[in-house]
């Protein structure tokens, strides 16, 4: 297993050093359980602020203590509003900056806009501008955890910790399912084979792969190649040019690489959000002879009619952190069960705080974690 586990954290936490202020940036108060949970582990109070919406849908901040030389820690969890929890950030943290704050350090466990990470015909890199309005902003360093893709760290010019769930999941299959050493670990699609073998090595268990008309929407074919678009009048391009054209990607029937007749399978996956491909998974597995199926999950976006959907599927139970708020889909759907990661975030603020190592919190994380 790797990171670090609960226990161990529990160990090592201590007080923290005088000036640190913990900060909620959420004007919902649904939103606000996490920073109330990572504030009750670190033995402080909640700093003293106001977000609200104004009757024209402006955001307004207002911080009430003083900040002055404090290392500020602002934490926001994202609602279903996600624009204007980022704006309630930037204002934040910029009130924060004219403030005189010594550092401001923005905890932010589901980072918004994550998909949108890659150029999209002629569309934008959308992660790449809200690092750079987070830094403008006077962002000074960042806590998240399971970015989609681990190269948005490189969109920001200032330090990013992103914390792995993975410890607290499968502390969560190895207590809570038991006969996990009869499962398999299951990629609904080869762009999650990687994450799924990390669980399948840790666990010593094996893997499965779904390929074929069940994959991501996230393909090759809408990463920006075919921009701009082919000239329409032939004779516009050189006669001496000969382009090979790309052979265009047709979708094979779908199949199950593994073998997952009469075992348990869990699927894993970063987001959950839309979850068709989730549930057309589940039945492709039913049919291979799965008898119990899993949805593990960094983050429970479970948009829309998510959590109806998951009722009547087949998907057993579906597992999610608390990096963004899903306590009403839980009363929609009992199959949806939580895992507080509070824990460490709380470590990484105290050992940020207190200038310790960071290297504790990623002992045993390889490139492909």
């Amino acid at each position: 297993m790797f990171c670090v586990s609960s226990t161990e954290i529990g160990a090592i936490m201590n007080i923290t050093k005088g000036g640190l202020v913990l900060f909620s940036a959420n004007s919902n108060s649904s939103c606000m359980e996490l920073s109330k949970r990572i504030a009750e582990r670190l033995g402080v109070e909640m700093g003293k602020v106001q977000v609200y919406q104004e009757p024209n849908r402006e955001t307004r901040v207002q911080i009430q203590e003083s900040v002055r030389g404090k290392d500020v820690f602002i934490i926001q969890t994202v609602s279903k509003d996600v624009n204007t929890t980022i704006m309630e950030l930037l204002i934040m943290v910029y009130a924060c900056k004219t403030s005189c704050a010594k550092s401001i350090i923005g905890v932010i466990p589901y980072f918004p806009y994550s998909k949108q990470c890659k150029m999209r015909k002629r569309g934008s890199i959308v992660s790449k501008l809200l690092a750079s309005m987070m830094c403008k902003a006077g962002l000074t360093h960042l806590i998240t955890m399971d970015l989609h893709q681990k190269e948005i760290q490189g969109f920001f010019n200032i330090p990013v910790d992103n914390l792995r769930a993975s410890p607290f999941l499968l502390q969560y299959i190895q207590e809570e399912i038991p006969d996990y050493r009869n499962a398999v670990i299951v990629a609904k699609s080869p762009a999650s084979a990687k994450r799924a073998q990390s669980f399948a090595e840790r666990l010593r268990l094996g893997i499965a792969v779904i390929h074929g008309e069940a994959q991501d929407a996230e393909s090759d074919m809408v990463d920006g190649r075919h921009s701009p678009p082919t000239a329409k009048n032939v004779a516009a391009i050189h006669p001496s040019l000969e382009i090979p054209m790309l052979i265009p990607k047709e979708k094979p029937p779908i199949t199950v690489v593994g073998d997952v007749g009469g075992r348990i399978a869990i699927i894993v996956d970063d987001i959950i959000d839309d979850v068709d491909s989730f549930l057309a998974a589940a039945e492709t597995l039913k049919e291979r002879g799965a008898y119990k199926i899993f949805v593990m999950a960094t983050h429970g976006l479970l948009s829309s009619d998510a959590p109806r959907l998951i009722e009547e599927s087949a998907i057993d139970e579906v597992v999610v952190t608390n990096t963004i708020p899903h306590e009403i889909q839980k009363l929609q759907c009992p199959k949806i069960k939580t895992v507080d990661i509070s824990m460490i975030l709380s470590e990484a603020i105290r050992r940020i705080h207190n200038g310790e190592s960071m290297s504790y919190l990623f002992r045993n994380i390889g490139l492909d974690d």
